[in-house]
């Protein structure tokens, strides 16, 4: 009885440690399989969350920013506008 619960001990805390590496390993490597980000044509510049369930959203595609409102029924465009020309902040 003592064996199996040193056992449990080891194993249960190295198969979380293996399922936390995994997770880990399929979040960096997400953005480097397809078309890496420089090819995307659409790209989420920034996101607000009014309530529980609404959100809003500017997205950035092809020269253009549109302000989208997202809900459980789905997205509706809200504005558009020129993209704006992104700079660093000053450090």
């Amino acid at each position: 009885m003592a064996f199996y619960l040193l056992k449990l001990l080891v194993i249960v805390p190295l198969i979380a440690l293996l399922a936390w590496g995994c997770l880990k390993l399929a979040q960096r490597m997400q953005g480097r399989i397809g078309a890496g980000p420089a090819a995307r044509s659409v790209r989420v510049v920034e996101t607000v969350m009014l309530s529980s369930g609404l959100k809003l959203a500017v997205i950035a595609f092809h020269g253009r920013e549109i302000l989208v409102s997202v809900s459980r029924s789905g997205l509706t465009r809200l504005a558009e506008a020129p993209l704006r020309i992104e700079t660093e902040p000053p450090e």
